[in-house]
């Protein structure tokens, strides 16, 4: 995708506003981060557990004006208030053209969503889904393909969370397609399957400041092929 047509380019962290005690400074892939660009349809957040990804795409995802739960920009419904400062302090830097669609999936909140989704199809007058009455995998991915409309900015947080390896494939195709149609998506996981996306932009929050990796370089690459090559050995050591 052509850097000039991204529906968000980048943003800013202006750290004057965030509290000189707050724990977002202990974070190092954050700690240092003022500017981050946005080059492709797709670019992965990848690192251990805690080290910021999630922190980072909530914040986004709140700048631009979607629920801190999940859902469409229309969304207004909460559960649990713990989102950080970080919002406060962040400024996007939007692409031209105004999005036809956009949504925030996020694997923690799933359940309280499905139920707004059902809840709002019935108040607006629009066709029910059901999400409850599924699987947990197959509403995620329902959600996902009914949500996924083309240009719009769609923020994922660990999609691959109730997903087969199979059903993983089918939600790629999916990304895949809503990016030839012009949609642009921002996805922390720790899915090897996922991060195969073709020309995606991979940032990965381990190891210090934030900074571009290769597929290859991954953990969730590396970890994954040494286990399938090399699985009795592994869980001999590991075992022992």
């Amino acid at each position: 995708m052509d850097k000039l047509s991204l529906l968000l380019r980048g943003l800013r962290i202006d750290w004057e506003e965030i509290d000189s005690e707050s724990y977002l400074r202990q974070i190092p892939a954050l700690a240092g981060l003022r500017e981050l660009e946005f080059a492709d349809g797709v670019t992965f957040f990848v690192g251990e557990n805690g080290s910021g990804k999630s922190t980072l795409l909530e914040a986004i995802a709140i700048c631009y004006g979607f629920n801190p739960e999940g859902g469409t920009k229309n969304y207004r419904f909460s559960t649990y208030d713990s989102h950080s400062e970080l919002c406060r302090a962040m400024t996007l830097i939007k692409g031209a053209g105004k999005p036809g669609w956009g949504y925030f999936l996020r694997a923690e909140s799933f359940y309280n969503v499905a139920t707004a989704e059902d809840r709002y199809s019935h108040e607006i007058g629009g066709t029910p889904q059901y999400y409850h009455e599924r699987s947990h995998g197959e509403s995620f991915l329902a959600l996902a393909q009914s949500q996924f409309r083309g240009r719009g900015l769609y923020l994922l947080d660990e999609p691959e969370a109730a997903l087969s390896p199979q059903r993983q494939l089918t939600l790629l195709c999916e990304i895949a397609r809503s990016v030839k149609e012009g949609g642009q998506f921002i996805i922390v996981t720790h899915s090897p399957i996922l991060l195969g996306i073709p020309d995606a932009h991979i940032l990965s929050f381990d190891d210090g400041p934030l900074h571009s990796i290769a597929y290859e370089e991954t953990d969730s690459y590396q970890i994954t092929k040494m286990f399938l090559e090399n699985r009795e050995q592994m869980l001999a050591r590991l075992l022992e």
